[in-house]
């Protein structure tokens, strides 16, 4: 008797690509000198487990346990709060969600936005269950048998209703119908993974077949169960063995018997192939011994192809609505029927065993690997085990280096063409393989890369791994965009915004991917930043307030009062744009998303030794820069302005000080006091201009020049005349000079600060 192994047997996509992606992720870890972990085992097969362990990734329960490396995030999924936990946490995470799962997701997500109830079928315990909970924004109940029902509140009446992936199809179609017999208003989301329904179909109608039947697969993993719960209601002489190591306990002759031999989403193909090796071996061993009869050796058999897709449909039209008795019987019989294709030597073949005895086992859309055995330059033949062997045109192959006898994987087009060929292609299943990879990174919102093809109207084509994609104009950049073909030939990020399934094409974005960079670059930016440190940037633009200043990503503003210490400065006088400038963080304001940024700050102190600088008595030349109604300022060097009081702009008394002086002039000023604390110098025009004044020495031309005239009188004899009287007034005028020089100094200090105490309250 043939051995019939199910086709839909093993790893799903979703396991697939966890435990490819879980590898190399441990092997980046293990590179980059970081530990690896999973949150929780990545699937329920021990087997597995203990081979990822061996790379290098351990399973933890916390994201916590995970902190300072690498977590994978299993296939089934987590809550939104553990995934920004795990981000918190760990150095790098890797999501690997199954897409159907993550599809889920989305669904209650937005469906419980405002609160509105959710209903989901599965097992509450489950971890895919547990992640799709976290997901719901409101109330939520999860139910899996039909008693449960009665106890869900009147509140749930329009609920959406979803299911755990591999809920068991034949259980959402029972449960769906009571749940409307009570609430007729609910919305149903069919979430069973497909890949859930054929392996369902495909193991009853194997289960219908067989004597034997053995599952292949953990006893711990939740659609291994359900697989073998289906298989004993068809065959109650059903198996569930982690390996081909438990076979040894049962008895069974495949020799006379049929085996039926399928295998959960979570078993690796080593562990399956192991039974079916097993199995095989012992079917050979048993039919060795009797060769000498003449019989031939037994093949191992897939399940038809016809007969899965009858089931399948068997259990599509029970979760939407359930069968009669007699549609029941007829469906059933319908199922069964292809399954008689492998007949039995003992019993007589029927008209409907005949039939599907010629079915053919190859159907359009199925992928078979064959062997090239005729290469043109316009085709290649492929031998696939059919009755005809299949063309490939020569742009269909991928492989340009294939050769004679390469096994090669294609695609079935045509089973037919009308001459009796069939056509296949190796594009398809890349182009196939391209498109799912494009839709997990849609679902995970991730960027893909693009080049502009053509400007056409409205916006711009772009391919995408070999997909059209479209970007709309308003999608092209951040800005309007007044030239569209400038983008032709640029490759560039997108983010795909819109998915048409049938025609393969996608909508994209730019400027969604713009923002998404921009974004990270942001918090990268921002991560760094601490203030009070120096940093450096480029000034990109001025305005009246200040310069902006990039700093790699984002944006900082000095503000015009911290460009230079001379408050009477614009931007552009300081600085220049596009030039590299050392800044310091003033403050951060991460909510408002503001830097504000010093320059002067890291510039020299005009005031330092200032009174080292500008001496008491100093006499200086400087401009008057502004001119109020009690005095005169006065720049001394950018940054130091002095005063010079009213009462010291002229000798005599000056009503208005505009009499007197003007911006712009250039005068002479002494200075009287000094006071860096309060940032204060006091000068005067008046006694700059009288200790400036000519003192003549000469004798006045025409007087004095007469014989016997004063001139003369000898020096010494005038010096001898004078030297008393000169002693007495200069004693006189020492004194006096210093006593007004005080009360001077005193009232002109009292008025300055009145002056500038004025100046600065405006």
């Amino acid at each position: 008797m043939p051995i019939q192994v199910a086709k839909h047997a093993g790893f799903c996509m979703g396991v697939s690509r966890a435990i490819n992606q879980a590898a190399e992720t441990a092997q980046q870890a293990k590179d980059q000198g970081f530990p690896a972990y999973s949150l929780g085992e990545l699937i329920h097969n021990s087997e597995v487990v203990r081979s990822l362990k061996d790379k290098g990734l351990n399973p933890v329960k916390t994201p916590k346990e995970a902190q300072g490396g690498f977590l994978v995030i299993r296939s089934h999924g987590v809550s939104p709060d553990i995934l920004d936990e795990s981000r918190h946490y760990a150095e790098k995470v890797v999501d690997c969600t199954c897409i159907f799962v993550h599809h889920v997701h989305r669904l209650v997500s937005d469906f419980s936005q405002n609160g509105a109830p959710v209903i989901i079928l599965g097992d509450p315990d489950h971890p895919e269950v547990i992640g799709i909970r976290g997901w719901c924004r409101g109330e939520h109940y999860v139910i899996h048998h039909a008693s449960q029902i009665p106890e869900l509140p009147e509140s749930a009446a329009d609920a959406m209703v979803v299911s755990q992936t591999t809920f068991p199809p034949s259980s959402w179609g029972e449960l769906t119908e009571a749940l409307l017999n009570r609430f007729p208003r609910l919305h149903l989301c069919n979430t069973v993974c497909r890949t859930t329904s054929l392996r369902q179909a495909e193991a009853e109608v194997l289960a219908k077949a067989s004597d034997r039947m053995i599952v292949v697969g953990s006893r711990h993993s939740a659609n291994t169960q359900k697989l073998f719960e289906t298989c004993r209601k068809w065959c109650s002489e059903t198996y569930l063995v982690d390996s081909a190591a438990d076979l040894s306990g049962y008895p069974m002759d495949p020799a006379k018997e049929m085996i039926g031999i399928t295998a959960g989403a979570s078993t690796p193909a080593w562990s399956l192939k192991e039974v079916v090796d097993f199995m095989n071996d012992l079917e050979l061993n048993g039919q060795t011994q009797n060769t000498e009869n003449g019989s031939a050796l037994p093949e191992i058999t897939e399940v038809p192809a016809d007969a899965v897709e009858a089931a399948a449909e068997v259990m599509e039209a029970a979760e939407s609505k359930p069968a009669a008795p007699a549609e029941e019987a007829a469906v059933e019989k319908k199922a069964e029927a292809p399954v008689q294709a492998q007949p039995v030597a003992e019993k007589p073949q029927s008209f409907m065993d005949e039939v599907a005895a010629n079915i053919a086992r190859i159907r359009n859309g199925q992928t078979v690997t064959g062997k090239i055995v005729q290469i043109t330059d316009d085709e290649v033949c492929v031998n696939i085990g059919y009755k005809s062997d299949g063309l490939l045109k020569r742009d269909e192959l991928v492989d340009k280096d294939a050769k004679l006898g390469d096994e090669i994987d294609v695609e079935i087009v045509k089973v037919n063409d009308g001459e009796g060929n069939v056509i296949l292609s190796q594009r398809n299943i890349v182009n196939r393989k391209v498109w799912n990879e494009l839709m997990e990174k849609y679902a995970r919102g991730e960027l893909v890369d693009g080049v502009g093809k053509e400007a056409v109207k409205g916006g711009l084509l772009a391919n995408v791994d070999g997909v059209r994609a479209f970007i709309p104009a308003s999608h092209l950049a951040q800005r309007y965009v007044e030239k569209i073909s400038q983008f032709v030939g640029q490759p560039m990020k997108l983010k795909i915004i819109e998915v048409d399934e049938g025609k393969k094409r996608i909508v994209a974005s730019r400027k969604e991917a713009l923002a998404i960079e921009s974004e990270a670059v942001k918090e990268a930016v921002w991560s760094k930043l601490v203030e009070g440190s120096l940093v450096k940037g480029i000034v990109r633009r001025f305005t009246s307030f200040g310069a902006f200043v990039d700093l790699g990503g984002v944006d900082g503003l000095i503000h015009v009062s911290d460009l230079s210490w001379n408050r009477s400065v614009t931007p552009s006088e300081v600085l220049q744009v596009n030039q590299e400038v050392e800044v310091k963080i003033l403050s951060l304001d991460r909510e408002r998303e503001r830097i504000a940024l010093g320059y002067k700050q890291l510039q020299p102190r005009p005031w330092d030794n200032i009174e080292e600088k500008y001496p008491v008595g100093t006499i200086l030349t400087r401009k008057i820069v502004r001119v109020r109604p009690f005095g005169a300022f006065i720049e001394l060097e950018p940054g130091v302005d002095g005063l010079v009081h009213i009462s010291q702009v002229a000798h005599t008394r000056v009503e208005k000080i505009e009499d007197a002086v003007s911006p712009g002039q250039e005068v002479n000023v002494k200075v009287l006091a000094v006071d860096p604390d309060a940032k204060r110098i006091s000068l005067s025009i008046r006694e700059a201009l009288e200790d400036s004044a000519m003192v003549y020495d000469a004798a006045i031309p025409g007087e004095g020049n007469e014989p016997g005239s004063m001139s003369e009188v000898t020096a010494s004899e005038l010096q001898a005349a004078a030297e008393p009287e000169a002693a007495a007034a200069e004693e006189i005028k020492e004194e006096t000079s210093l006593e007004r020089a005080m009360r001077k100094a005193r009232e002109e200090r009292d008025e300055h600060d009145a002056a500038v105490n004025e100046e600065e309250n405006g």
